[in-house]
C-alpha cells in the first residue's frame, strides 16, 4: 500500500497542511510516519477526514468528534446523544427543504407583491410552526454528553 504525503492529503481533502497537523495533535487522525521531514498517511485518512468534515458540517465540535471516534458500542449515553442530534438534523433538513421549495416557487411566482403569495406565506408559516414545535432553536446545537468531561 502506498502512503500519501501530507501535501497530497491536503490537496485531496481540501485542508491546509496546518489543519492536518492540528487534527493529528488532537488525535483525530494519525500519520503513518515520515518521508524525510514530511508526514505520510495511509490512504484511509481521506475517509476519516470526510467523516470529520461531515460531523463539523452537522455542528459537532472537535471535542465531540474526538469522543465519537473513540466510542465503543456500549456507550449508551453517546448513542442517545447521537439519536437526538439525528432528530434535530431531520428537523433542519425538513426546514431547509421547505425554504428551498419556497425559493424555487418565488423565482417564478407572478403574485404582487411576492411576499403576499399564498403559497409563499403558507410555506413560511409551516416553517415557523416547525421551529416552534422543536425543543432546540434553529441552528443551535446544544452542548450535551458528547462534550469532554472536566
Amino acid at each position: 500500500m502506498e502512503l500519501l504525503d501530507i501535501a497530497e492529503v491536503a490537496v485531496r481533502s481540501g485542508l491546509a497542511p496546518s489543519a492536518l497537523r492540528f487534527y493529528e495533535r488532537r488525535g483525530l487522525i494519525r500519520s503513518a510516519g515520515r518521508n524525510g521531514l514530511r508526514r505520510t498517511f495511509e490512504p484511509d485518512v481521506l475517509d476519516r477526514l470526510t467523516l470529520i468534515d461531515c460531523a463539523r458540517g452537522a455542528g459537532f465540535t472537535l471535542a465531540q468528534i474526538e469522543r465519537f471516534l473513540t466510542a465503543t458500542p456500549d456507550d449508551t449515553e453517546l448513542r442517545a446523544h447521537l439519536a437526538r442530534r439525528a432528530s434535530r438534523l431531520d428537523h433542519d433538513i425538513a426546514r431547509l427543504t421547505r425554504m428551498r421549495d419556497s425559493l424555487h416557487h418565488a423565482a417564478t411566482c407572478t403574485h404582487e407583491p411576492l411576499v403576499e403569495c399564498p403559497h409563499f406565506k403558507s410555506t413560511l408559516a409551516d416553517s415557523g410552526n416547525a421551529r416552534a414545535a422543536s425543543s432546540t432553536p434553529a441552528g443551535f446545537m446544544a452542548a450535551g454528553p458528547m462534550d469532554p468531561q472536566p
